[in-house]
């Protein structure tokens, strides 16, 4: 119990949720106030003409680099379990557009660096974590001159100070997922993200014993800025 967060049980108490939505605001701030800064954002010419931010953003050998927030909990029989995440995303699109269509996109691999990522117990406790997410494949749907819905597969591993489930388990513990989301760019090379994943959480039989949470439903938004490509 001696690695639980102390700070959950002081008075005022803030709810998970006014939490989640504080650090959610703070990293949304801190990027609009960079992005209001960027010299280049007043120079663009003025035109009548929707002007295609996703084509100009994600193209092929473009970097996105992103800040994010999110949170969720598990399902079924881990409802009363919930889980909260912040930190920032490295993404290298690999590919030029293919397939015809709707489905026409490009190849991204992105990594997730998540420093903050504690766990709430149904006791009531905080279990302080951090997170990896070195592999996540996504696809973008690039037939839209605003939005880039995209699919993706995604690993990471989580460390947590304390066992995660409580108990005789592991605090390491994995997270494959597969997540849906959409950019939306307000401005050339600058976008807002939305997603929502489904996610499993289990140690892989690292401790004795490996009860994990089968489901899990986790939401993230989060600020992205592209540079380069071609």
């Amino acid at each position: 119990m001696n690695n639980r967060f102390s700070f959950w049980s002081a008075k005022p108490a803030l709810s998970p949720l006014a939490k989640l939505a504080a650090a959610i605001a703070l990293f949304l701030a801190l990027g609009t106030l960079a992005a209001a800064q960027d010299p280049t954002a007043s120079q663009a010419p003025p035109s009548s003409v929707p002007q295609d931010f996703q084509a100009q953003s994600l193209k092929k050998g473009a970097w996105e680099l992103g800040v994010l927030a999110g949170g969720g909990s598990g399902l079924g029989k881990s409802d009363n379990t919930q889980f909260f995440y912040a930190g920032g995303r490295a993404g290298y699109i690999l590919t030029g557009e293919h397939l015809p269509g709707l489905l026409r996109g490009n190849f991204e691999w992105a990594v997730d660096i998540l420093p903050l990522y504690p766990v709430l117990t149904p006791d009531g406790g905080g279990i302080y974590g951090a997170s990896i997410k070195p592999a996540i494949w996504e696809w973008n749907f690039t037939s839209f001159k605003k939005f880039a819905p995209y699919v993706a597969a995604a690993g990471g591993v989580v460390f947590t100070k304390s066992n995660v489930p409580p108990g005789d388990t592991s605090k390491v513990n994995f997270t494959p997922q597969f997540v849906v989301g959409t950019h939306y760019f307000y401005q050339k090379r600058k976008a807002l993200f939305f997603e929502g994943s489904l996610g499993h959480l289990s140690s892989a039989s690292l401790g004795p014993h490996n009860p994990g949470y089968n489901v899990t439903l986790v939401f993230t938004v989060g600020l992205s800025w592209m540079k380069g490509g071609h």
